[in-house]
């Protein structure tokens, strides 16, 4: 069959002629589809599942509480634009509580349809073409994405275990850092789980004022942190004349699929996501934002998502190290990040951390995501569902069990 007339009208972000008929196989495509294979090769092994990136429980019944309630509230019902003042002073609240953070509601923090919209939307304020945003890798793609349809480039910076998983900023050619717009954060790191010192921030912004660029730090796992207190961007001297900072009600909350966060900072960037975001979407159901507020408010909350995820890492940890994995204790996030295996003890070897998962999927029902943009990694999430200890501990044993089965070769 011949292609459609528009084929050749797709924009070359996308792919361009050629939008649709590529042959690669996204990462997490291939993780689907080895799961699909050993579930119908071996419906007699129960499928171990490291690789869900998602809270495994609702939001606590409180939020479901005030949602009920809200949702038939006919207040409600209209478009939220770019979100109501019970939100955005829950947040001024809850950065005050937690960070000492001071901002003013309405014109330094703005809401946003979950954190993933906010990091694709802040390039727009920014790009333009030949213009670079620096991205730690491994790491969340979205700004990057949003930067190349833009006409920019993405000037990747490995983290690895020389650096303490931080970004090497002195290795940035001058050519590089010349035409840099934005540098995007992520700490805690995910996947790596590096939570960043008030050092390394301090040196963030004296390279952000040095060089001229605007900071995003991506903090959805802020209140995932086991490493000391939890620790903002904005609360170091200086950090709000320089970016502005990312924070999502999935990770922390249970509040996965809401779509519910925020972006804080200095006032005139805010404005420019503002801008942006108000010529992309409506706002968020004000019911959610009530919710989500009443989230905030309850420091309960965050307390009891941090400390289940802190002991479920703590058990992965000391299993996988039992099992000749060499990996430590994150200082945040619910991910483990370890060395990926280079091979099966009398079994195959493996080039990359991809196949080492694929091989643990197909072949033992363990799941994982790999990760090879730094270094041949494997990302274990303890976001398993087990509903209680005892079912943790199950889950810990017969992980064991497998791998010391399997005799993983480093």
């Amino acid at each position: 069959m011949s292609d459609p007339y528009f084929q050749r009208l797709f924009a070359e972000r996308v792919g361009g002629a050629n939008y649709g008929k590529g042959t690669a196989i996204y990462k997490f495509e291939k993780i689907k589809r080895a799961k699909r294979k050993a579930i119908a090769e071996h419906p007699e092994r129960t499928l171990i599942d490291f690789g869900i990136g998602e809270n495994d429980e609702m939001a606590p019944p409180s939020v479901r509480a005030v949602m009920a309630d809200q949702i038939n509230r006919p207040e409600n019902r209209g478009y939220a634009d770019n979100g109501i003042a019970v939100y955005k002073e829950a947040v001024a609240r809850f950065m005050r509580r937690n960070f000492a953070v001071e901002l003013d509601p309405a014109k330094e923090i703005n809401h946003c349809i979950g954190s993933k919209t906010a990091l694709a939307m802040l390039p727009a304020a920014f790009i333009n073409p030949g213009d670079i945003t620096l991205m730690t890798v491994p790491g969340y793609p979205v700004a990057g994405t949003h930067t190349k349809y833009y006409g920019g480039s993405v000037y990747a910076l490995p983290l690895e275990p020389k650096n303490d998983f931080l970004p090497d900023l002195d290795a940035i050619p001058a050519e590089i850092v010349a035409r840099t717009k934005l540098l995007v954060l992520c700490y805690p790191n995910s996947p790596t789980g590096k939570v960043a010192s008030r050092g390394f921030y301090q040196r963030v912004i004296e390279f952000a004022h040095r060089h001229e660029i605007v900071i995003v730090q991506d903090a959805a796992h802020i209140m995932l942190t086991y490493e000391g207190a939890p620790l903002s961007f904005l609360s170091v001297p200086g950090a709000k004349e320089v970016g502005v900072e990312v924070h999502s009600m999935s990770k922390g909350f249970h509040m996965i699929g809401w779509r519910l966060g925020w972006v804080c900072g200095h006032e005139r960037i805010v404005q420019a996501f503002a801008d942006v975001k108000d010529n992309s979407d409506s706002g968020q159901f004000m019911a959610i934002q009530k919710a989500g507020a009443a989230a905030l408010d309850d420091v309960a909350i965050p307390r009891q998502v941090r400390q289940k995820y802190e002991r479920r890492c703590r058990k992965l940890v000391a299993t996988l190290n039992r099992c000749g994995f060499d990996c430590r204790m994150p200082g945040g996030t619910y991910f483990v990040y370890a060395a990926s295996p280079k091979g099966i003890a009398g079994g195959p070897n493996f080039e990359t951390a991809e196949a080492a998962s694929q091989y643990l999927i197909t072949e033992h029902s363990i799941c994982t995501v790999p990760w090879d943009d730094a270094g041949a990694y494997l990302r274990f999430s303890v976001t398993y569902e087990a509903e209680n200890e005892a079912a943790e501990d199950a889950l810990m044993s017969a992980t064991e069990e497998r791998l010391k089965g399997i005799k993983p070769l480093f």
